[in-house]
């Protein structure tokens, strides 16, 4: 399925441009490496230009109606798991180094670090569509390179749940794949409307959402982790504080009785070792073994594995719950460890 900004590269290239592009990409070969770590803007900015003059012409006849693959270029994790989610996998062309997931995902070509990353990469791998997280930083330089390619650019920010399947429904329709992107996004809604219906008026259990423990830093005001929280029946401590992750000292966690901590951690010795630092420090909910671990990458990453780490999630405050009802006094009040 073909978008207005759709990029077609030219049957051939002139042997002219063809003698300059083998001339241009060695030189980019040889900087390339650099250029991801700030290379020299002499050596970078040719580099670029050379690359940009020789481009192939958007739009240019390939002999044929039938509608070709997009190419796409994900510069988040997330727009990476989004894609292959929405039927799309084989239309990436380039990913950021962090993109792990699926497995197909640590086989595509990289294109520098979400930070910082490699326009003359870029150029080369010829994006017909590239999609961004927040339209800040390194998406803005693209955003400019994608203007300049005549490549659509586009945002995949989800700031609610339901945000993440219609995501999926979308880029589906962007790339051609609307029949897989809408089963999987329509699976992904049904297991949502579950955990509403299951939890829908339980008693709230606050939650500290440790990040980094040296220095101690946890999640503030997210919209997406605040609208799991919300379905799942729980509360951030932090989720007043106004930025994103707050730096936050020990002594005011104590102070605020968290009914559960979750914490990044994929083994079980790792989940052990944040029990036993914040039972040691004298929190009451590690004491009663509510430290609940989670796969950072489902938890941080906005998307579809977001959904399974709001199930987890859901079901580590459940029993919060269940273990406050269990150690609360006789006729007592239910609501924090006695």
């Amino acid at each position: 399925m073909r978008h207005p900004c759709d990029i077609r590269p030219a049957r051939a290239v002139t042997r002219r441009a063809a003698t300059a592009l083998k001339a241009v990409l060695r030189i980019a070969a040889a900087t390339a490496h650099r250029s991801v770590h700030r290379a020299p803007a002499g050596a970078a900015g040719f580099a670029l230009a050379a690359l940009l003059a020789v481009a192939p012409a958007s739009g240019a006849p390939s002999g044929t109606d039938a509608p070709e693959a997009e190419r796409v270029i994900t510069l988040t994790p997330h727009a990476t798991e989004m894609v292959y989610a929405a039927g799309g996998g084989e239309q990436i062309v380039g990913a950021v180094s962090a993109s792990d997931f699926p497995e197909a995902a640590l086989a595509l070509p990289r294109i520098g670090d979400g930070v910082i990353v490699n326009l003359e990469r870029i150029i080369v791998l010829k994006p017909t569509l590239i999609i961004g997280w927040q339209r800040s930083g390194a998406a803005l330089r693209v955003e400019a390179l994608a203007e300049k390619l005549d490549a659509k650019m586009t945002y995949s920010a989800p700031a609610s749940l339901l945000d993440i399947p219609a995501g999926i429904r979308e880029i589906g329709r962007l790339l051609g794949s609307d029949a897989v992107a809408s089963a999987a996004a329509a699976g992904l809604e049904r297991r949502i409307r579950a955990l509403e219906e299951r939890y829908a008026g339980q008693r709230p259990i606050t939650v500290f959402i440790e990040v980094g423990s040296m220095p101690l830093y946890t999640i503030g005001q997210d919209p997406l982790l605040d609208d799991a929280l919300r379905v799942c029946g729980g509360i951030n401590i932090y989720g007043s504080s106004g930025i994103p992750a707050p730096r936050v000292p020990v002594e005011n966690v104590l102070v605020q009785k968290p009914q559960l901590i979750v914490a990044p951690a994929r083994r079980d010795d790792e989940l052990r070792a944040v029990q036993s630092r914040w039972a040691g420090l004298g929190v009451e909910a590690a004491r009663h073994g509510q430290v609940h671990g989670i796969d950072p990458d489902a938890l941080f990453r906005p998307g579809p594995r977001f959904i399974d780490a709001t199930e987890s999630l859901c079901e580590a405050l459940d029993a919060a719950r269940r273990e406050l009802d269990s150690t609360a006094p006789a006729g007592g009040p239910k609501m924090d460890y006695p």
